[in-house]
């Protein structure tokens, strides 16, 4: 048995950090209803009012523009239900809907989504995107008519990194005259994030991919920007999301993006340093690996390599006997044999696809670390193609 343990699997959730659970067990007393008017509800009021306050501060808005809410899925679901409601009071009136517009690599609680609304008579467009995982801006320009009324296009992806230029996406959508959503679930907290200068009109958040706890999420919502509530029945949220506030998960969230402000910028330093140290030793040690994402504009943390002539699962159950956790593809697909929706999206096959590992590193982790996959990880990819009859295929 391994006394070894590293976990390189940040992307699906990052441990709780000390600190945000200190917060949360402190909070744990404060058993008021927010939206009482007694003394108990009105420090539970102010718990949750602060860490708004922290969220707007961090991605530059006001904290009236900030919702808190389940997750970074129901924020995603809450943006396209906005438009699924105006699509259907167009239909009745007009015959024909508006169109939404997205892109093949979304997480899949936006393709899932966007899918549904598309069956139930909304049009939805979906933009390819280049090998190093980015959007043709040629492409977006011809999709956006006006009949276009929102564009969701994630900030970075969450299986290979790749970071949008979201400042030219929003400025682009805005002159076409339609509004602009992005999930930044996967980019707060490892690339800066302003809405105002980016030209964000919603943009969606998750408190455990940044050592946050998990069950709560937050979505910025822009002044003056259309909505209607995903979850109906109570006045909570200003009346944008209803039921009692989360709020032991909600002062975890707005610690975890306190920390973010104090120490975020050296931390992703350092994790880029990491993330570069196991990149250059796959090199050095194993041949025949194929890099997926972009060279430049990616998450620090992200690191997707393809091992050809290996299958990817058998990778990560060797990795995982020897104590290091890493991943396949997004954590919301695991049980799908499939390919990665993402990788085949930027042109690579499916054999090659099927051999991709994810490492996604944090702040958590170290050079020791690192050092560990670097040793462990070169004789599983020789054992593993040792087995492999596709793996004969590549070297000839």
């Amino acid at each position: 048995m391994t006394t070894k343990y590293v976990y390189l699997d940040n992307n699906a959730t990052t441990p709780l950090h000390p600190e945000v659970k200190s917060a949360m067990i402190a909070c744990m007393d404060q058993f008021g209803n927010a939206s009482s008017a007694h003394e108990y509800g009105r420090n539970t009021r102010k718990m949750i009012e602060n860490a708004r306050d922290s969220v707007a501060r961090y991605i530059g808005s006001t904290p009236d523009e900030i919702v808190f809410l389940g997750s970074g899925s129901e924020a995603n679901n809450t943006v396209l239900n906005i438009f699924a409601s105006e699509c259907y009071t167009c239909r009745t009136k007009e015959g024909n809907g508006y169109k939404i517009i997205t892109t093949q690599i979304e997480h899949p609680c936006i393709l899932q989504s966007t899918s549904c609304l598309s069956k139930s008579g909304m049009k939805v467009d979906y933009l390819d995107v280049n090998p190093q995982g980015r959007i043709k801006f040629d492409q977006l320009e011809k999709m956006l008519e006006e009949k276009t009324r929102l564009v969701s296009i994630m900030m970075a992806n969450n299986e290979i990194g790749t970071i949008q230029d979201i400042k030219k996406i929003s400025q682009l959508v805005h002159k076409k005259g339609a509004l602009f959503h992005t999930d930044a679930v996967q980019a707060i907290g490892k690339i800066p994030v302003n809405v105002e200068q980016l030209g964000i009109d919603f943009l969606s958040i998750s408190a455990h991919k940044i050592h946050g706890p998990k069950g709560i999420g937050a979505l910025y919502v822009k002044k003056g920007t259309p909505f209607c509530s995903l979850i109906h029945g109570g006045h909570q949220e200003r009346g944008r999301r209803a039921g009692t506030e989360n709020t032991i998960g909600i002062v975890g969230l707005g610690k975890a993006i306190e920390l973010l402000m104090e120490t975020g910028q050296e931390d992703q330093k350092r994790v880029l340093n990491l993330k570069n140290k196991l990149l250059d030793g796959i090199k050095a040690k194993i041949p025949d690996i194929h890099y997926n994402g972009h060279p430049t504009e990616c998450l620090p943390g992200t690191l997707n390599i393809s091992f050809m002539g290996a299958e990817g699962e058998a990778i990560l159950l060797y990795l995982d006997m020897e104590g290091i956790a890493v991943s396949t593809g997004s954590a919301c697909a695991t049980g799908s044999l499939d390919p990665s929706h993402v990788i085949m999206a930027t042109g690579v096959g499916a054999e090659i696809a099927h051999g991709s590992i994810r490492f996604s590193i944090s702040n958590m982790n170290t050079k020791e670390d690192v050092d560990y996959v670097l040793k462990k990880l070169p004789p599983i990819i020789e054992k593993v193609r040792s087995m492999s009859t596709a793996y004969v295929n590549v070297k000839k």
